[in-house]
């Protein structure tokens, strides 16, 4: 889908769900409130949500769904999100439950699941145990094969997002003798053809964020499914399950970005409005370093995404490091954001029933779930750890033939109006395959590009520029130093290498590499399909900032008149009603609300 067709779906998403400051649209902030302070399931806006046809949007046309393209469904759902990420996740779900069917499935049982969704049948992925975590290999439900052409399952999936309001689960069970790689399988398991007294929901946890969220488990005792009802062949379920993941890693990442926006948007509401011993909050310097900064580290973020969502299908062979790198930085990076808009806020984020700041503490509440789904961080960087040993080698001796690809498919991978070839899930790879990274190996090809963008500009613009194209040098450049203490580290360590904390320590700091290229590569391929005022040149260079204050915390390369210049890219988006993003799509119109700066 390209840019502008994309542009204008995310507009008709908006203008149907309306302003949220306004209780009488169909998902506005009070309501959401209202089912979060309960802890009640947001049926009613789900359902909203399917009767537009969103959930469809992440599903394959080819069986009945309306996917184009991975970055679609994504993008709507952060849409959904800046309201209540409880609702984007539920109806997610959704899609990330079939997940499996889509990498593994037969054509028939795609299409079947499909065609019941489109009813109104919902899904849950019941991957997870209580006492096993992220240990899949030690998982204990079993399914037990029956002389009449079937499985009977045993024992609990907790905790599962949708296991109670969903009406089938995707099942990891061990169906091998001996627990392995190799003992475990998938089933769709339809909970309203069980027999009675097999299968039982646990209740709704009490949640911290999300609260809203069906979060509960499954127990099996007997539980009868048909052959047909394996997903894949015998065995194949732990590969397949982690190639899900993968995807669930990227695509749940649209919620902390939505929670920044919604919590940055608020921000600006009340430092533009409430004077302060003469100014506006938002005039006061300091101030005006943190919405800016808080802004740039939203829009890294954003560009990080950008790749990692391309690469489902652009690069599907590297998903296993795209996946991992979002999956830790975006999560991390934003907590620190919503708790540097905290600062701005100041005693208003304690009270908790006027809509700007009960939003704001949803947010910083809910953002926390980002980090946990679907492999937390210490998931992440040990699969980074894994395999940061060739990534940094072929960063450090790049071969000229992966170059070239790579700076060839950068175009695709950063270039928001660049065709994607269609989602092939089965492509993904456990492990990128020579330590392939396109992000780290077109970076150079990036910076270059910047330089000669330096040189046709003129003034402040081409002097930020250079001093980017310098900064993100100085970042990439970091790979071959890393490379040369990885191997010192492993050659001290021996086998305690792949499990100690300096290893997970230069993985975190590969993620900073990536970051900066992402950054570098989304500005040089995107940015003649932007409209203003991006892309800008002092963004741009105090995003690079972000990144190296990561590793320097007290040393900046930017002055007041980059902040200066940010804050107007980030005040004209505000005016506008433009999401926080290189997409910049129109939102739903503001109405007139000037309560929260007078609280």
């Amino acid at each position: 889908m390209s840019k502008s067709d994309l542009t204008a779906l995310a507009a008709e998403l908006e203008e149907y769900l309306g302003d949220p400051h306004d209780p009488d649209s169909r998902m506005p902030f009070a309501g959401v409130l209202e089912f979060d302070e309960s802890g009640a399931y947001p049926v009613h806006y789900v359902n909203l949500l399917r009767r537009w046809g969103a959930h469809l949007r992440g599903l394959p046309a080819e069986q009945g769904g309306l996917a184009g393209n991975v970055e679609t469904g994504v993008n709507l759902m952060r849409l959904v999100a800046r309201r209540d990420p409880s609702t984007a996740v539920g109806t997610a779900l959704n899609n990330l439950s079939f997940m499996p069917a889509w990498i593994t499935g037969t054509e028939e049982q795609k299409r079947a699941l499909i065609a019941d969704m489109r009813r109104g049948s919902s899904m849950s992925w019941g991957l997870s145990e209580r006492v096993h975590g992220s240990d899949l290999v030690a998982n204990e439900v079993r399914a037990e094969r029956v002389e009449r052409g079937g499985w009977r399952l045993y024992g609990e999936k907790w905790p599962i997002g949708n296991a109670t309001v969903a009406d089938k689960m995707v099942v990891f069970a061990r169906t091998g003798e001996r627990p392995g790689p190799a003992a475990y399988s998938l089933f769709v398991v339809d909970k309203w053809l069980a027999e009675p007294g097999t299968i039982e929901d646990t209740p709704f946890e009490n949640l911290y964020g999300v609260r809203a969220l069906d979060l509960s488990g499954v127990r099996f005792d007997g539980t009868f499914v048909p052959d047909s009802a394996m997903l894949g062949r015998r065995g194949e379920g732990l590969e397949i399950a982690l190639k899900a993941s993968q995807t669930a890693r990227v695509v749940l990442m649209h919620l902390a970005l939505a929670a920044v926006d919604t919590s940055l948007r608020l921000a600006m509401d009340f430092a533009e409005s409430r004077v302060l011993l003469g100014d506006t909050v938002a005039d006061v310097p300091y101030t005006r370093r943190q919405l800016a900064e808080a802004f740039a580290d939203l829009m890294l973020a954003d560009a990080v995404f950008l790749g990692a969502t391309r690469s489902l299908q652009a690069a599907p062979e590297q998903v296993s490091v795209w996946s991992s790198v979002v999956k830790y930085l975006v999560p991390t990076k934003l907590q620190r954001t919503l708790s540097q808009l905290t600062v701005v806020l100041g005693a208003r984020t304690f009270v908790r029933d006027h809509p700007h700041y009960g939003m704001h503490q949803k947010m910083v509440r809910d953002i926390l779930i980002t980090d946990i789904a679907d492999g937390n961080t210490v998931v992440n960087l040990r699969n980074l750890g894994h395999q940061l040993g060739s990534l940094l080698a072929s960063a450090a001796d790049p071969d000229p033939a992966a170059v070239a690809v790579a700076e060839e498919r950068a175009a695709t991978l950063f270039g928001m109006d660049a065709e994607l070839p269609p989602y092939a899930p089965w492509k993904q790879e456990l492990f990128s395959r020579g330590g392939l990274d396109d992000a780290v190996l077109a970076a150079p090809d990036g910076i270059r590009r910047l330089r000669e963008l330096a040189e046709r500009a003129a003034g402040t613009d081409r002097e930020r520029l250079l001093a980017a194209a310098d900064t993100a040098e100085e970042l990439v450049g970091r790979a071959g130093a890393l490379h040369g203490r990885a191997r010192e580290l492993k050659a001290r360590l021996g086998r305690a290498y792949a499990q100690s904390p300096e290893l997970f320590d230069l993985a975190k700091e590969y993620c900073l590499v990536h970051a900066a290229a992402a950054v570098v590569l989304s500005y040089v391929h995107s940015q003649g399909v932007l409209e203003a005022p991006l892309p800008n040149p002092a963004l741009l260079l105090l995003q690079l900032e972000r990144v190296r204050r990561e590793l320097y915390p007290h040393e900046a390369v930017t002055d007041q008149s980059v902040v200066d210049d940010v804050m107007q890219v980030l005040r004209h988006l505000h005016r506008e009603d433009r999401l926080f993003s290189l997409w910049q799509f129109p939102l739903a119109k503001r109405t007139s609300d000037s309560s929260a700066a007078r609280i």
